[in-house]
C-alpha cells in the first residue's frame, strides 16, 4: 500500500525507524563490516543534520556527496532531507573535470567525500575519522517547514555524456519512482536488498532508499567497482532476497561469477534490472543458472521516474526489443503512421533541470505536462508499450531505420561477446553501415562472420552488422550508459 502523500523524504524515513527500530537498517559487506539497527541509523542521520546545519547548510542548499556506497553515504542523503537541503550525487569514477561541471552547475555549498579523493569546494568532510569526530559532536538540528513540496536533485549524464542535474519535488520522486517499487517489491517486512550499482547513480540511490523508506534492509558494498564475486558473496552471508542492477554490464560479470563458483543463491528471489538494457541472452544466462528468481526488467529515466516493467521467469524469455506493461501515466506522442513516436509520461514527473528555464525534455501537450526521456516507442494492441532505445542511438542504413539497442541486444548472447556497442558509421551506398564495437569473453576474439551468423536468426538482414572492432573493455559513462562517441569514433577508424 502506497503511504500518505505529502511528506518529506527525511521524515518519511524517521517513521519508518520508529515503527521497527531493532531491525537492520544498513549491513556494510566486507572488510570492516557494519551493521546499524534503524534506532541507530536514525541516530547518526540527525547527527549528520546537526553537522550540516551547524555548518551553514539551509533550506534549498545543495550538498555533494562523492562517497563509495556505505552508511556513510545513506546518512548524508537522510541528513540533507532533513535540513531540507538536497544531496548531489558525484561520481568516483567520474573525472575531476566532470565533477567539476555537477558542482558548478548546482553551486553546492559543503562536499562530503572520500579520505583519498581531493575537492575544490567551500567547506568538505573527509569520511573516516574526521566525519565520526563531527557525528560526536552532532545534535538534532530544528528545522521547520519539511514538505513534500522540498527538493530532491539528481545528476545525470545520459548516453551524451554531458551532466545535467534533474529537479523533483520530493512527493512526486516519491510518487513516480520509490512507491510502486516498494508497495509492489518491497513490501515484506523481511526483504533485504542489495543494490549492486553505486549510490551515485538513479538505480542504486532509488532502490537504497526505496528500501529504506519501506522498513527493508539495505546490504552494500564498498567497492568502486562491481566486484561481481564480492556480490555474489554478500548474497550468501545476509541471505538477500533483492538484487538491483544496471543492465548487461552487471548482468554478464555476474553470470560468469555465478559460473566460477558454482552459485545457487537460495536466498535470492527478485533481480530489478534498470538504467541499462538487459538484453534477451542476459535474462536467460541469469534464469539457466538461478532458474527460481523472477527478473524485473524496470524501465524509466532520471527525467520521468519509472515508465512500467517486465517480469522475466525461466522458460519465458521472449526476443526482440523489450516490451513493457506500464502505468495510466505513461503514453508515446507525436507517432508516426508506423506508430513509432517520443515515449513520455506525465503526472509525478520532475520540475525540469537545475539552471535550464526550457528544455526540450519537459513539453505541454492539450494542457498536460509531459516528461520525455529520449526514447523511441510504440504502444501495442494490449497496451504495452515497446522501446527501441533512443533515438540518438538510431541508425539509417540503406533507407531502413535500425535502433541501435536491438542490434546491441543480440550481438551480446553472442557465446564469445561479453559486451557491445552498436553504431553507424559512413557508408557510400547505403549511407551509414552498422558496426559492432565488442569486447570478448575471457580473452576470445570473435569475429565478424560468427557475429552475423549468430544474429542472423533473430534479425533482418539489413540489422547484421557490416563491421566489427574487438577491443579490450568496452567504454561506458560511470553510470553505465554505452559511449556511442568513443564509439563511432574506434569504428570509424
Amino acid at each position: 500500500m502506497v503511504e500518505p502523500t505529502g511528506a518529506n523524504l527525511g521524515d518519511r524515513f524517521l517513521a519508518a525507524a520508529a515503527r521497527a527500530p531493532d531491525r537492520e537498517a544498513v549491513v556494510v559487506h566486507g572488510p570492516g563490516a557494519i551493521r546499524l539497527t534503524y534506532a541507530h541509523l536514525a541516530d547518526r542521520v540527525q547527527r549528520t543534520a546537526g553537522v550540516l546545519r551547524a555548518r551553514g547548510v539551509r533550506p534549498g542548499d545543495r550538498v555533494g556527496v562523492l562517497l563509495a556506497n556505505g552508511n556513510e553515504h545513506l546518512e548524508v542523503l537522510l541528513a540533507s532531507f532533513l535540513v531540507r537541503a538536497a544531496p548531489v550525487n558525484l561520481s568516483l569514477r567520474d573525472s575531476a573535470d566532470g565533477r567539476r561541471a555537477v558542482l558548478d552547475a548546482t553551486r553546492a555549498r559543503v562536499v562530503v567525500h572520500e579520505p583519498d579523493v581531493e575537492v575544490a569546494a567551500g567547506w568538505t568532510l573527509t569520511r573516516g575519522d574526521a566525519y565520526e569526530a563531527a557525528l560526536a559532536g552532532g545534535a538534532p538540528p530544528e528545522v521547520e517547514g519539511r514538505s513534500g513540496d522540498d527538493e530532491y536533485v539528481l545528476a545525470t549524464g545520459g548516453t551524451t555524456g554531458a551532466p545535467k542535474v534533474v529537479r523533483w519535488r520530493h512527493e512526486d520522486l516519491y510518487l513516480g519512482a520509490l512507491a510502486p517499487a516498494g508497495a509492489e517489491v518491497l513490501s515484506s517486512r523481511a526483504v533485504t536488498c542489495l543494490p549492486a550499482s553505486p549510490f551515485s547513480h538513479g538505480t542504486g540511490q532509488w532502490m537504497a532508499l526505496t528500501t529504506l523508506l519501506h522498513g527493508g534492509t539495505v546490504v552494500c558494498r564498498r567497492d568502486r567497482r562491481l566486484d561481481p564475486r564480492g556480490v555474489l558473496d554478500a548474497i550468501d552471508d545476509e541471505r538477500v532476497s533483492f538484487l538491483a542492477i544496471v543492465g548487461d554490464p552487471f548482468a554478464l560479470p555476474i553470470i560468469d561469477a555465478v559460473d566460477v563458483g558454482e552459485r545457487t543463491l537460495p536466498s535470492l528471489t527478485t533481480i530489478l534490472s534498470g538504467g541499462a538494457v538487459l538484453s534477451p541472452g542476459a535474462k536467460r544466462g541469469l534464469l539457466a543458472r538461478l532458474p527460481t528468481v523472477m527478473i524485473v526488467d524496470g524501465f524509466g529515466a532520471s527525467e520521468t521516474g519509472g515508465h512500467g516493467r517486465m517480469i522475466s521467469v525461466a522458460g519465458a524469455v521472449p526476443d526482440g526489443p523489450p516490451r513493457f506493461a506500464v502505468d495510466e501515466e505513461t503514453t508515446v506522442l507525436d507517432a508516426g503512421a508506423d506508430g513509432i513516436g517520443w515515449l513520455a509520461r506525465r503526472g509525478a514527473i520532475p520540475l525540469g533541470y537545475e539552471g535550464l528555464d526550457a528544455s526540450p525534455t519537459f513539453r505541454v501537450v492539450d494542457g498536460e505536462r509531459y516528461a520525455l526521456s529520449g526514447d523511441r516507442a510504440r504502444i501495442e494492441e494490449d497496451g504495452t508499450v515497446t522501446v527501441f532505445g533512443r533515438d540518438a542511438a538510431t541508425i539509417t542504413t540503406g533507407g531502413h531505420k535500425v535502433h541501435a539497442e536491438e542490434v546491441e541486444g543480440c550481438v551480446r548472447t553472442h557465446p564469445a561477446v561479453l559486451d557491445a556497442i552498436v553504431v553507424g558509421v559512413p557508408d557510400a551506398r547505403f549511407g551509414e553501415r552498422i558496426a559492432a564495437v565488442v569486447s570478448g569473453r575471457h580473452d576470445a576474439r570473435p569475429t565478424l562472420e560468427s557475429v552475423r551468423a549468430h544474429c542472423r536468426r533473430l534479425l533482418a538482414s539489413y540489422k547484421l552488422p557490416r563491421h566489427l572492432v574487438v577491443v579490450d573493455e568496452v567504454h561506458r559513462s560511470p553510470a553505465g550508459k554505452p559511449d556511442y562517441e568513443w564509439a563511432r569514433t574506434v569504428a570509424s577508424a
